[in-house]
């Protein structure tokens, strides 16, 4: 694992060599450990990268000089990397396919980015052109010529969404390159091309029975677990555990000798226990970190630096101290994302026997009882009529919905009120999957938001601030090969979510374990707002004489204390609008 970071000026004429800018800006990603560039042999190309050990620079560049662009559909696994031809002065940089390694660029021209859709070079304009690329955005800020200004269109959606959802990020002319594409930039003619080389796709045309998409899918992945720990010979290797089927099962199958949980001490809100038990019986350590309230808050400005852009997410910190906790026992860890998203593992894709039996009735006919019954008082099962009596793509919006587009508008200030909607973010991935089932639309939606932009970010930021590698076995594209061919019958069966997946994990782990629901990292948050010293805490940072610049003010203090004296559950709205704020005063405030 190893950030890198650098830039195109005029005054260079080509990739930079002012060590003065180049040193501060490293500086500011050093925690990731700073990569050397790597040679080919004639040195007429230059590698910056950031990869899994199990992928070095050395085969990405070796593998670019044989097959061009087309290496980055080849790889396997967690990788970004950015190539420098000594010859033309061009760059080649790309991005792992789900998105799990960052890479971050920045226009300094201010000419819009182009599209992934294989729209020819966008023409720069202007003399004074700036490109700059690195692992993380914070690299970018020391660079005298970068212009530190917020991207105004980025708040109201990160009320709703929890985190940021645009490619251009929350700093203006900062952009993300999406996961599954390459760039191709021309300092001579100031061109950046965007491609995109690898797409979410399902092919539900097969019809295999159960046990045969068992077997395949059993079979690949014990062999995924296989590769990403390959090399465990001269690289110690250990395993987050939760008490979830995900973790439980890549730790049966991998049994690290080191497994490594959170919790929190009150009811409800600790799994570690299930942990515990679970490696006892696999004759695994574990080791275990409660964590307490004031440890919470105080890493809590720390994470919103880590994360560069504003990060809402209650999960963020237990993370940090999970993959804390590791880094001093081991290098690297195995990890469970993307099993919720290639197996349909959230709790809201499972849905009743009338919720299934009603959605399969006409739309006009859902529409119609949705239209009779809003104006009368609530009575059970309302919420559904509403909700299946829209089409999915007009109220799904992922994993996080934290409030409504009238909801954010009503507590923003008028500089930062505006007409879009949440459907303005998620229209143009529906509409790549317009005619599929509303199961792969969720998916398909999360595995293009959800999953970079919040979980992956979270992972990736936590594990490289303490110096560990993260894998993670599911995530990869040999196992989506596989899962994107189930069908929903074989993911969700009578409301149990990853069906498939579960049966197959009850060969390694206890029933109990299989069967479990998900839990995530659950934070006691809504108890500890009720509690004074927290409660003064979040107070004063809405009180402070910045916040009238993004919100009402009064309308903040009114939604924390409806919270404190238990007339609403406002702890969701109360977070996100809590992380924005100590991300102002980290980034812009000097705090």
């Amino acid at each position: 694992m190893s950030g890198f970071v650098g830039f195109y000026d005029n005054k260079s004429n080509g990739l930079s060599r002012d060590e003065k800018i180049l040193e501060q800006m490293r500086e500011k990603i050093k925690h990731r450990g700073i990569c050397s560039p790597v040679y080919n042999e004639n040195k007429s190309l230059m590698i910056f990268s950031d990869s899994t050990s199990l992928l070095s620079a050395e085969e990405i560049l070796n593998g670019y000089e044989k097959y061009g662009e087309d290496i980055a559909s080849r790889l396997r696994g967690a990788f970004s990397f950015v190539i420098y031809d000594t010859q033309t002065h061009d760059l080649f940089g790309a991005r792992d396919h789900f998105g799990i390694k960052p890479l971050y660029y920045y226009l300094g021209n201010g000419k819009p980015p182009p599209s992934a859709d294989g729209t020819p070079f966008q023409k720069g304009a202007g003399e004074n052109n700036l490109f700059m690329f690195g692992s993380e955005i914070k690299s970018f800020l020391p660079h005298p010529e970068f212009i530190k200004e917020i991207n105004k269109n980025a708040l109201k959606m990160f009320l709703i969404f929890q985190y940021s959802v645009f490619d251009e990020t929350f700093f203006k002319n900062v952009f993300r390159l999406p996961q599954g594409c390459y760039f191709n930039y021309s300092f001579k003619n100031n061109d950046l091309k965007i491609t995109r080389y690898f797409d979410i796709e399902y092919d539900k045309t097969e019809n295999k029975s159960f046990e045969e998409y068992k077997d395949k899918l059993e079979n690949i992945l014990i062999s995924s677990v296989g590769y990403y720990t390959s090399d465990k010979d001269k690289t110690e290797i250990g395993g987050f555990l939760s008490g979830g089927v995900d973790s439980s099962f890549i730790t049966s199958v991998a049994k690290p000798e080191k497994t490594f949980s959170v919790g929190f001490d009150t009811d409800g809100f600790d799994e570690s226990m299930y942990a515990k038990e679970l490696s006892d019986m696999l004759g695994l350590k574990n080791h275990k970190k409660i964590i307490t309230p004031d440890e919470f808050f105080e890493i809590l400005p720390e994470m919103q630096y880590l994360c560069d852009e504003p990060y809402a997410n209650l999960s963020g910190i237990p993370q940090y101290y999970v993959a804390k906790l590791a880094s001093g026992n081991v290098n690297a860890v195995l990890s469970g994302e993307g099993s919720d998203e290639f197996f349909s593992g959230y709790l809201p894709f499972a849905e009743s026997r009338f919720t299934r039996f009603y959605s399969k009735l006409p739309f006009g006919f859902r529409k119609f009882i949705k239209n009779i019954t809003k104006p009368l008082p609530n009575f059970k099962g309302k919420a559904t009529l509403a909700k299946y009596g829209q089409k999915v793509e007009d109220y799904y919006t992922g994993q996080a919905f934290i409030m409504n587009d009238n909801e954010a508008n009503e507590i923003l200030s008028d500089k930062y009120k505006n007409n879009m909607s949440f459907k303005d973010v998620t229209k143009k991935y529906f509409e790549q999957v317009k005619d599929k089932s509303d199961l792969i639309k969720k998916s398909y939606l999360d595995l293009f938001l959800w999953l970079p932009n919040d979980i992956l970010l979270k992972g990736d930021r936590v594990s490289a601030a303490n110096n560990l590698e993260v894998r993670a076995p599911i995530l990869d594209k040999e196992v989506f090969a596989i899962a994107s061919k189930i069908p929903k019958k074989y993911l969700i069966k009578n409301k149990v979510t990853k069906y498939i997946f579960r049966e197959i994990a009850k060969k390694v782990i206890p029933d109990e374990w299989a069967k479990r629901k998900k839990l995530g990292f659950p934070v006691p948050f809504r108890l500890w707002l009720k509690e004074q010293k927290y409660y003064d805490m979040i107070k004063a940072v809405f009180s402070e004489d910045f916040v009238p610049e993004f919100f009402e003010q009064d309308k903040l203090l009114a939604m924390l204390d409806g919270h404190f004296t238990g007339k609403q559950d406002n702890r969701r709205k109360i977070y996100t609008v809590y992380t924005f704020l100590v991300w102002y005063k980290v980034y812009f405030a000097g705090d």
